[in-house]
């Protein structure tokens, strides 16, 4: 292993940080909860992309063989997260005119446009709740014959009384089944749950709907909490290390996984769970409703009127990881342009992290403070990460590393007073966490249109002076990358050399 770690992980369940011991190591299995493809990812699918991101990264780097599982829900995620209601994605059709697999597809396709622009891994596999309609019906079954849930009308309802009866329903939102019940509206006569608290596993489809499957139980679709359980347990085991996800799917979403997975598999499905906190946009909630709610791809362009600039994937990249993902996170224009700046002086650091060479120099003692100093940053780095991924106190602490960095480069300090060792080890960590675990990458530019104007203005101020050596430099400079110079009557343009 690449370091001695001593890892800790909040626990949701059990409230408080618990020291990572995989089930199986050096094996870790972990599953988050991926979007509804019916609209453009927004901020609120950014953070626990970044999040988990971020987590599959430092395991793997601590040398654990992660499968990373992330689904992505293309049928039963109703209207209002409810049991009642029209599907999200077929309502979508609706209003596109398109098959709801059209509306699932491009949705799909944009979200990992953008996953990519933010610099994420791929999972290792990305589950489609409609391709795993066979193992939905087969849970529900299970769970029918353990007596947990029952059937009206061909629809299939989980009965929370019954599994609260042996197990603890609320266990992980820390929600009180009695305070749900009474607090809970009574139930009308068009309602077939015997309680308003049960949840649905598969429900009758009406003959207009949109997305339906032969079950033992008629034409219908499977309920949004029963794909999360059929697909985790299908690649990662009934019991596997950690599941993540944003705060809001914590209830019901989660706490229903949970109970499914006692229900047939007769154990909880994680040892660890993950929540991200919300994202708040100037001190709000985001959301549809409040038109504050901003794209990824609005973000990146600067095209809402929120925006006063566009805001490249690294910068939000950056922001995400500035602050600890179990905190909240305020978008504002003033703390984007801060993450611009803070982002530009740590990829500045890695171009001269790249380039510094050691240099012996007889003259030179070993300066043992510095040497403590750096060897101390090093360390405070990995506690950072290792106290349930703290990526805002390690981007400090990179940052102090940096200062001695800076300092090499511009003479203040020589390379030899830190040794050798010491030397290759801080710009190996400085590289190593930049890239490797928190997954920023240097973003080139678009100057190049402006860079050849700046060039060919240079060119055609030598050819008017015939200072012809600088004419040549030039032309064989640009050969030399692949771009000709054409010199016209009237003008003098570039072209890509064929």
């Amino acid at each position: 292993m690449a370091h001695h770690s001593k890892l800790k992980i909040y626990n949701t369940l059990s409230r408080q940080k618990e020291i990572f011991e995989p089930i199986n190591a050096p094996f870790v299995g972990m599953y988050v909860c991926g979007p509804t493809v019916y609209g453009d990812a927004h901020l609120g699918h950014g953070r626990p992309a970044i999040t988990f991101d971020t987590v599959y990264r430092y395991l793997s780097h601590l040398g654990y063989k992660v499968r990373y599982v992330r689904n992505i829900t293309d049928v039963g995620h109703l209207q209002g997260d409810a049991d009642e209601g029209e599907d999200k994605i077929a309502k979508k059709a609706k209003l596109d005119q398109l098959e709801p697999m059209e509306v699932a597809q491009q949705y799909t396709d944009t979200y990992h446009r953008d996953m990519q622009a933010l610099n994420t891994i791929k999972p290792s596999i990305e589950p489609r709740a409609t391709g795993h309609i066979p193992e939905q019906i087969s849970l529900v079954q299970g769970i029918l014959e353990e007596g947990l849930a029952y059937e009206v009308n061909g629809s299939v309802y989980f009965d929370v009384l019954k599994y609260n009866e042996t197990q603890q329903y609320g266990k992980l939102s820390g929600r009180v089944l009695e305070e749900l019940v009474s607090g809970s509206r009574e139930l009308d006569g068009q309602s077939e749950k015997r309680n308003a608290v049960d949840f649905a596993l598969w429900k009758n489809a009406a003959p207009e709907h949109l997305m339906k499957w032969e079950s033992p139980w008629g034409m219908g679709f499977p309920g949004w909490h029963l794909e999360c359980t059929a697909m985790s347990s299908k690649y990662l085991g009934k019991h596997f290390d950690i599941h993540g996800g944003g705060m809001d799917l914590m209830f019901p979403h989660h706490e229903c996984e949970i109970a499914q997975g006692n229900a047939c598999n007769h154990q909880d499905p994680a040892k660890y769970w993950m929540h991200n906190n919300m994202i708040t946009i100037n001190g709000q909630k985001m959301g549809k409703s409040l038109g504050n709610f901003i794209t990824l791809q609005e973000l990146f362009t600067g095209k809402h009127n929120l925006l006063e600039q566009a805001y490249s994937p690294m910068t939000i990249r950056y922001f995400i990881l500035t602050a600890h993902y179990r905190s909240t996170l305020d978008f504002s224009n003033d703390a984007l342009k801060a993450a611009q700046k803070g982002y530009k002086k740590i990829i500045n650091g890695l171009k001269i992290a790249k380039k510094l060479e050691f240099v012996s120099d007889v003259t030179e003692v070993l300066d043992e403070k510095q040497i403590q100093q750096v060897e101390q940053i090093i360390t405070n780095a990995y506690r950072a990460m290792d106290d349930d991924f703290n990526t805002a106190q390690a981007i400090g602490h990179l940052f102090n590393l940096l200062k001695k960095i800076n300092s090499i480069y511009t003479g203040q300090l020589k390379a030899a007073q830190f040794g050798q060792e010491v030397f290759e080890k801080m710009i190996e960590t400085f590289v190593t966490f930049v890239e490797e675990i928190l997954g920023l990458e240097e973003e080139k530019p678009d100057h190049q249109e402006g860079l050849l104007d700046v060039l060919l203005k240079l060119y055609a101020e030598a050819k008017l002076a015939r200072d012809y050596n600088k004419v040549d430099e030039i032309r064989n400079s640009l050969k030399g990358l692949g771009i000709i110079v054409k010199d016209m009557k009237d003008k003098i343009d570039w072209a890509y050399e064929e």
